[in-house]
């Protein structure tokens, strides 16, 4: 039988929480891992208790970083976005301080950053925010944090203290799970010194960025070939960037000093490719008033790159195998045999396996020039160098445009790190200029980018309810943030919707906000 409270007629509150502690108990005892520990606690915390939230950060005391480890009332991609430096925000003060901090209403609390995007609840009520230390041996290692809808009624004192006891009661977790973590970053630390003594200290092209796991393989095999004179074949999706690396190549060989020529054989026209490519004779047909040396004549002693190779004539392909085996061609018109000294290095964005079963490409034009392979990763396969060529490429548009561009927002990065980028590196570099021209506070922010990339995917905010109901969230929810940045002045968020004051103040009015909340 329940046991009822006087003040509120319903089970008393001291005995749901000694049930709860019981039962939080019993599920730190059946699981030795962090991930099935402490999500069910904060799980039956949430529902117990009426919680909105709650989750757990762990520091790191290599990079002084500080994240959401395990969470219950986030998004994964919310959870994501949870990362914080010692002194940064409620959560950062709490770790620097080792002393707790509670928020009756988060939208009036100039500590807290929103980096979750939750700082009201679900129906728009505000939200209250109580974090507390975690501390083994007396040393901060992470954070305990909870939301609840804001009451008056309720005291946060009692959130307090029973977040102070689950706190202790999962320390033992949180002590192994850091050290797991330490271990890892340890383990990784000396695999990429392991990989810098096997390449002798080689660490990458300087005309290629990216620090990925896959580059670094590429950057493994262009430092293996580049000495060598071996013909080089890159495979790739087009604009990630196969000509950087044949660039790399040469300029990495012993021909570094020699001439460089690049040809783009789907640029050519197929009538005069061949002259292009050997050159010819005076006479050799109508036009040619002077004899002309072709492409792999003019790269005699240095390198050829042979762009999109997969789109030659097949007239074209049997007249380059001689080159590839022999070293030797005639111009159109001529009889004279001439040797020429050059390195072959091609590229193609095609399935170069299909179009020999569909008779587009020669079998043996293949062999000859499949000698060393290096395959270029698409950028959607290499995610982890968004940030790093984003960085890149607004350092180069502030000086190529004049642009001042500072930084680039966490939303922003967010949505370019979920995006397919089917036009890779060269759709990159096209969206980053575009945001540098745009921006009009030297911030490019998540609305600066283009429509395709601000998806319900990329944003993790697939709608339910119909059309009105996701149009009106929205615009309660730009009110909102507007009314946050102007600490409540009216006027000056009609101004920033660009909307007049008396259409501010009906929607005000239509979805019940309390300006006097957003006032400090």
């Amino acid at each position: 039988m329940a046991i009822l409270c006087p003040k509120s007629n319903s089970e008393c509150y001291g005995v749901k929480e000694l049930t709860l502690l019981s039962d939080i108990s019993t599920l730190l005892m059946k699981s030795r891992k962090i991930q099935d520990e402490i999500h069910p606690v904060l799980k039956r915390l949430c529902e117990e208790t009426g919680l909105e939230s709650a989750f757990l950060t762990l520091l790191n005391r290599n990079s002084s970083q500080i994240s959401i480890e395990v969470a219950y009332g986030l998004s994964p991609g919310q959870q994501s976005k949870g990362r914080y430096k010692i002194g940064e925000g409620i959560i950062g003060r709490v770790v620097e301080t080792a002393r707790p901090i509670m928020i009756p209403e988060l939208s009036k609390s100039r500590l807290f950053l929103n980096r979750t995007g939750r700082h009201i609840a679900d129906d728009g009520r505000e939200l209250s925010f109580i974090c507390i230390p975690i501390l083994i041996e007396g040393v901060v290692t992470g954070t305990l944090s909870v939301t609840r809808k804001y009451h008056e009624t309720i005291s946060p004192e009692e959130d307090f203290r029973l977040l102070s006891i689950v706190g202790s009661m999962i320390v033992q977790s949180i002590r192994e799970r850091q050290d797991q973590l330490e271990e890892l970053e340890n383990l990784k630390r000396e695999n990429i010194n392991l990989h810098q003594q096997i390449n002798k200290g080689f660490i990458g092209p300087k005309n290629i960025i990216g620090n990925s796991g896959k580059m670094q393989d590429v950057f493994n095999l262009i430092n293996m070939v580049a000495k060598a004179n071996t013909t080089v074949l890159i495979r790739g999706e087009s604009g990630c960037g196969k000509e950087l690396v044949a660039d790399s190549i040469h300029y990495s060989s012993n021909r570094a000093n020699k001439p460089f020529i690049k040809v783009n054989c789907s640029a050519l026209p197929d009538s005069l490719i061949e002259s292009e490519l050997f050159g010819h004779e005076k006479g050799a047909f109508t036009g040619a008033d002077s004899m002309k040396k072709g492409r792999f004549e003019l790269a005699n002693g240095g390198t050829i790159f042979l762009d999109e190779i997969g789109d030659l004539p097949l007239t074209t392909q049997v007249k380059i195998l001689r080159i590839l085996q022999e070293r030797e061609l005639e111009r159109l018109g001529g009889t004279k045999t001439i040797k020429v000294d050059l390195r072959v290095v091609c590229a193609t964005n095609r399935n170069l396996e299909k179009a020999i079963e569909e008779g587009d490409f020669r079998e043996d034009l293949f062999y000859r020039i499949n000698v060393f392979p290096i395959f270029i990763p698409p950028l959607r396969e290499r995610r982890n160098d968004i940030p790093i060529l984003v960085d890149h490429f607004i350092e180069k548009f502030n000086k190529q445009n004049g642009t001042k561009v500072k930084r680039i927002t966490t939303s922003a990065i967010n949505m370019l790190m979920v995006y397919s980028w089917p036009g890779n590196i060269r759709e990159l570099e096209n969206v980053i200029e575009r945001a540098c021209l745009i921006t009009q506070d030297n911030v490019i922010h998540s609305y600066h980018l283009p429509p395709t990339l601000q998806t319900a995917d990329s944003s993790n905010t697939t709608a339910t309810g119909g059309m009105m109901f996701v149009v009106e969230n929205i615009e309660r929810q730009l009110i909102i943030e507007s009314l946050i940045s102007t600490h409540g002045n009216i006027s000056k968020s009609a101004e920033q919707l660009r909307i007049t004051d008396r259409m501010l103040g009906t929607r005000i009015k239509k979805y019940n906000i309390e300006v006097w909340r957003y006032k400090i």
